[in-house]
């Protein structure tokens, strides 16, 4: 417990930035029906499971050219 009061300053940052990239995400999916590779449903179920990392693979890998 003490640990985690300790980081618990680094983490709510890092969690706030990490909340609204994936809502970046979310809304992009949504709205734009151009992938590299996957479809619609793929890259939800990344950016919503995959917390962390998911947006970011989203927007480095699956964010399609022709928007």
């Amino acid at each position: 417990m003490d640990t985690l009061l300790r980081i618990l300053p680094l983490l709510i940052p890092v969690l706030i930035v990490d909340s609204a990239l994936a809502a970046a995400a979310v809304a992009h999916i949504l709205r734009h029906p151009y992938y590299h590779f996957g479809n619609k449903t793929l890259w939800l179920i990344i950016a919503t499971v995959l917390l962390l990392f998911g947006p970011i693979f989203y927007f480095m890998f699956g964010k399609g050219e022709n928007e």
